[in-house]
């Protein structure tokens, strides 16, 4: 561990805090469950917390701008801009005691990723802990303007005549998403995959951070992208590209994002995480609310968030779609939600969904155990007593949210993953 020994305060939170540690520890051995400890304040006044610019992070900057993190007992935590999710994985591997961050909004698939040690340096495991999911929907698969004419959307096969006409001409054609394994990676491969493009062979895939999209389309660094928003409005409103689909057309109300923070710092402070968690979900429910989306919008604009015009925001914030190519969608069923259909619940059948797909791409073996792993990272006991203490009235009453559908009629039951997988054609793994 290394402290900065000129940071007096921090030195005395951490040594005020051996106490809770203790305590915590003795409250893990005698409740694997990993209950939180019950009757005390939090151990700390805040935790450091790394973000995206993104608008599914709304509810960090809600629970901030509104002193509800304060109202929790943690008016010190701080919600920290990351420039990339590189850049949040190492300052996750770091922790804030090494200058990083605590947790994070993040890709679902992240936290698994850096437990297993699959994107770390060196693949050493820094464990982590889904504490919640912070919503659903809300991503797009994005085009560049020179394939308007094709106004491709859920079918990638007139797409695919396109890319290999290009490729023909001596161009190369490159599909963007922000991290490998992550969840807008699996999304644009699936999407293409359903068309019989192999992401791995026919088309270039290159990560490119969500806030660099917009201006890497613009001087023709891909034909595609998958990103949240901001970033697909945005790329409408300056002419570059259009919206070819949002990603509930591909799995209607699929998980998207989590809340995960490193699992140290949650069994050192476990009244903290507490707080931390019921202050997260408090903003979630605040997010959901269609009165609140204006104000939510102008909010996630702002300088110190996104810092984009609330124009680029506000539209897809209520449910408005225009996807650049005369379709114009009013109340989408695939906004983005927060709070409502158990968003914030983090389904354990969800997180073997995104471990199954990766598992199709290479990024984990075959052989992983992903009962096992799921059981260490996905902490969603720690979601249900932060519910029960928030008097929330409907907690989902299993870990399974059951068999899902997806667009193309594949069919993922959680108790039998391999079927799935066997289903589908264009796959790494055999």
């Amino acid at each position: 561990m290394s402290i900065d020994h000129g940071n007096t305060t921090r030195r005395g939170v951490l040594k005020g805090a051996a106490a809770a540690l203790a305590l915590a520890g003795a409250a893990r051995a005698a409740l694997p469950a990993g209950a939180f400890a019950q009757g005390a304040g939090p151990e700390v006044k805040g935790a450091k917390l790394g973000f995206i610019a993104l608008t599914d992070a709304a509810p960090l900057f809600v629970a901030k701008e509104k002193g509800i993190f304060a109202k929790y007992g943690l008016p010190e935590t701080e919600v920290l801009k990351q420039a990339s999710w590189g850049t949040t994985r190492d300052n996750l591997v770091l922790g804030s005691e090494g200058n990083g961050i605590d947790g994070a909004h993040i890709l679902t698939p992240m936290p698994y990723l850096i437990s297993a040690g699959r994107v770390t340096q060196n693949n050493v495991p820094v464990p982590m802990y889904i504490m919640a999911r912070l919503n659903l929907n809300g991503q797009c698969i994005s085009i560049a303007k020179e394939h308007i004419d094709h106004k491709i959307g859920l079918d990638t096969k007139p797409f695919k005549a396109a890319l290999e006409a290009k490729k023909a001409s001596g161009k190369a054609v490159k599909a963007a998403m922000t991290f490998p394994g992550g969840t807008h990676d699996l999304w644009i491969r699936y999407w293409l995959a359903a068309g019989g493009i192999d992401p791995d062979k026919d088309i270039e895939t290159i990560v490119v951070p969500p806030p660099q999209m917009v201006a890497n389309m613009k001087v023709g660094t891909m034909d595609c992208f998958c990103v949240c928003e901001p970033w697909n409005e945005q790329l409408i409103h300056q002419g570059i590209g259009y919206t070819a689909i949002t990603t509930g057309e591909l799995w209607k109300d699929h998980p998207e994002k989590a809340f995960a923070m490193r699992a140290a710092w949650v069994d050192k402070y476990p009244n903290a995480a507490k707080a931390l968690l019921m202050a997260v979900m408090e903003a979630q429910q605040w997010c959901d609310k269609p009165e609140n989306r204006d104000e939510m919008a102008a909010i996630v604009a702002k300088r110190q968030w996104i810092n984009v015009p609330v124009a680029d925001v506000v539209d897809r914030m209520k449910g408005k779609f225009d996807y650049g190519t005369g379709r114009v969608v009013e109340n989408s069923p695939h906004i983005m939600k927060f709070w409502g259909d158990n968003a914030s619940y983090p389904y354990q059948s969800h997180d073997l969904w995104f471990l199954t797909e990766d598992i199709r791409w290479g990024k984990f073996d075959a052989q992983t155990d992903t009962k096992a792993l799921i059981a260490k990272v996905n902490r969603e006991d720690l979601w249900r007593e932060a519910a029960k203490a928030l008097g929330v009235a409907a907690i989902p009453t299993s870990t399974s949210r059951g068999v899902e559908t997806l667009f193309d009629g594949k069919v993922f039951d959680p108790e039998n993953p391999a079927a799935y997988l066997n289903s589908l054609g264009i796959k790494k793994v055999a």
